[in-house]
């Protein structure tokens, strides 16, 4: 169906095309020129894929305040590395710590009228044994005593949540990590919609990079067959001014679905940064090496394009060109790499718009190995 497709929109653009290309093409004929055509090789290449990466820290948090209150202290600077469970910034106390003393106040007031109704319990309970006062005094101080039990536990609550409340006004750093910008100073009014600054830890970053669904498919069948796992585990990173970062990454896991309006889904490489060189929103590009057996290489100025669809012309064994399209794996630079094509196909390699169609020609064979090295392929290949 899709040959038929290509062979359909293949038709109704060469109407309308070669009619302004025979003129040349009959030049071509009758100045008895030789057209170059070379030989196709099935061949093994390491081909090199970029995707632009988004560089993320492992851990990426948000400081804000849980509650309102002015800016008493900044304990930390912008950049500055911190410990987890480091004081970082302190808010005025002065009114949480009069909160709480009533609240201790009010729990050792509890605690002690609890003591009393025990003591009153067990004297009632002795009369009662001994017959002095009835037994429903002693059902009316046990109701007592519960009653105390139950404000010493309220007491207790409110004394916990006084303390809660008065440690929200030092906070603390949650982990190991950098300071980022601080737009609050000593005096400001926040509250917890503020955003005090945040903590990033670097020692590890992910990178971010996607791809679409055809990539996606071949990728994730090539690890689950373990062909390509090699490659996964050493994935290069290409920072903004070009050079290599210099520790390999390994790719870790996939998002779980796919954007609607892009139609691409993203992997997440893991990268260590001992060194602290990368930072939390930086971009850089992720760069894989892609082991391919058995492929055409095709050069880029063999082929021509119509409508999206990438074209050649193979030579028959009479001497007559046929136009074929083909799908291109990849493009790299001078070439395509691609499965369509049969090895030891013979194609035009230069003057393509000199020939069309059906066109007998006289053919000079260029041995492959000289395109080789015209294309500089001979660095890819195994």
């Amino acid at each position: 169906m899709k040959q038929l497709i290509q062979k359909v929109a293949f038709l109704s653009c060469m109407a309308g095309v070669l009619p302004a290309c025979q003129t040349t093409s009959d030049r071509q004929v009758k100045s008895n020129e030789m057209i170059p055509v070379t030989v196709l090789e099935p061949t093994t290449v390491d081909l090199p894929r970029s995707y632009v990466a988004d560089i993320q820290a492992v851990q990426f948090v948000e400081i804000k305040a849980r509650i309102s209150g002015f800016i008493r202290e900044v304990l930390v600077d912008e950049g500055q590395l911190v410990k987890k469970g480091q004081p970082m910034f302190r808010l005025n106390s002065e009114n949480f710590m009069e909160v709480l003393k009533a609240a201790e106040a009010n729990y050792k007031q509890t605690q002690a009228e609890l003591e009393m109704a025990n003591y009153e319990m067990e004297r009632v309970q002795r009369l009662v044994e001994k017959q002095i006062i009835s037994s429903i005094r002693l059902d009316q101080v046990t109701r007592e005593r519960e009653v105390a039990r139950m404000k010493v536990e309220q007491a207790r609550a409110e004394m916990q949540r006084a303390q809660m409340e008065y440690s929200y006004t030092t906070i603390t750093a949650p982990f190991t990590g950098y300071v980022d910008r601080i737009p609050y100073k000593v005096g400001s009014l926040v509250n917890p919609e503020s955003l005090l600054t945040n903590v990033s830890d670097i020692s590890e970053v992910f990178a971010y990079y996607k791809v679409n669904e055809k990539e996606y498919l071949r990728m994730k069948r090539a690890q689950l067959s373990g062909e390509e796992m090699q490659q996964f585990d050493n994935v290069e990173l290409v920072l903004p001014d070009g050079s290599v970062y210099s520790y390999k990454g390994r790719q870790e896991t996939v998002e779980g679905d796919f954007e609607r309006g892009t139609g691409s889904i993203a992997f997440r490489v893991r990268f260590p940064n001992p060194d602290g060189l990368l930072k939390h929103g930086v971009t850089g590009k992720v760069r894989l090496m892609t082991h391919m057996e058995d492929v055409c290489l095709i050069p880029q100025k063999s082929t021509f394009e119509i409508q999206d669809f990438t074209y050649v012309y193979l030579l028959g064994e009479e001497g007559r060109v046929k136009v074929r399209s083909f799908n291109p794996i990849e493009r790299y630079q001078n070439y395509y790499v691609t499965q369509d094509l049969k090895p030891h196909s013979t194609i035009v390699y230069e003057g393509v718009q000199m020939v069309k169609d059906d066109l007998e020609i006289k053919a000079d064979t260029i041995p492959f190995e000289e395109v080789k090295k015209e294309l500089k392929l001979n660095a890819l290949q195994k």
